[in-house]
């Protein structure tokens, strides 16, 4: 019985999420939890380079062995999700992928966004729907910019996209990846559907002024005048390097 009001509740409160602005909506699988990006599930053989910092809010993952020898190693979706971005964002990004998550937690439904960056190849076009431990790409050093490693982010904030800088780097926008992860290896839901606000974010139009924050899923943002550039991507490289 206990069960039943279970999904009762989950229902409904999917009903509620089409409350939430962002266009479209998509249905996805509730992941039944979360594993590491890369060596699946544990990133045995890796190390984290580079955690989460005030300039850097995501976690830099290297192979042991140092160098560029990760340099083509596989990158894996850390949960059932659906691909809300996958191409060359160029800047200090390079090839990126965002997915977006739906979690049951405390008995709510909730969302989150993985983002997977500097890859070498993707593997995953937008639109798609993929499950927990998928290959998403593989590691890169976007163009040899950087020695090759994976920069990896968990956003709550579903607008952030590609242009970053446009949103307070800190804990109201962003989890600490691999400690996000660590808490949720196993979840309710396996096996059930939701629905999530896809088009949160624009990534190619002039002038886009971000929305004002206005609930968990969105966060802070701080407040930027429209920009006159045009074209995809064309945001202050050093505002929004991937590192």
């Amino acid at each position: 019985m206990q069960r039943g009001w279970f999904w009762i509740f989950l229902m409904l409160f999917v009903g509620g999420l089409l409350a939430v602005p962002g266009g479209n909506r998509a249905t996805v699988r509730v992941a039944e939890g979360f594993d590491m990006p890369i060596a699946k599930p544990n990133g045995d053989g890796y190390y984290m380079s580079r955690g989460f910092l005030s300039y850097h809010p995501g976690e830099d993952w290297n192979g042991v062995a140092g160098g560029n020898t990760d340099l083509g190693a596989p990158v894996y979706c850390i949960g059932n999700g659906y691909v809300t971005f996958a191409q060359d964002a160029r800047m200090g990004w390079g090839n990126v992928v965002i997915v977006r998550h739906a979690f049951v937690e405390g008995g709510q439904l909730r969302t989150v966004d993985s983002m997977y960056a500097h890859l070498n190849q993707i593997m995953v076009r937008k639109g798609q729907n993929i499950s927990r431990g998928q290959q998403v790409g593989t590691i890169g050093t976007n163009r040899g910019m950087y020695t090759a490693h994976l920069h990896f982010e968990i956003r709550k904030n579903l607008f952030i996209g590609i242009n970053r800088s446009a949103f307070a780097k800190d804990f109201t926008n962003y989890y600490r990846p691999s400690q996000f992860i660590a808490q949720r290896r196993n979840l309710p839901g396996a096996g059930q559907t939701a629905q999530v606000p896809v088009d949160t974010y624009k990534t190619d139009a002039p002038g886009f002024v971000f929305p004002s924050s206005g609930g968990d899923s969105r966060g802070t943002v701080k407040k930027k005048p429209a920009s006159s550039r045009s074209g995809n991507f064309r945001v202050n490289r050093f505002d929004d390097v991937g590192y």
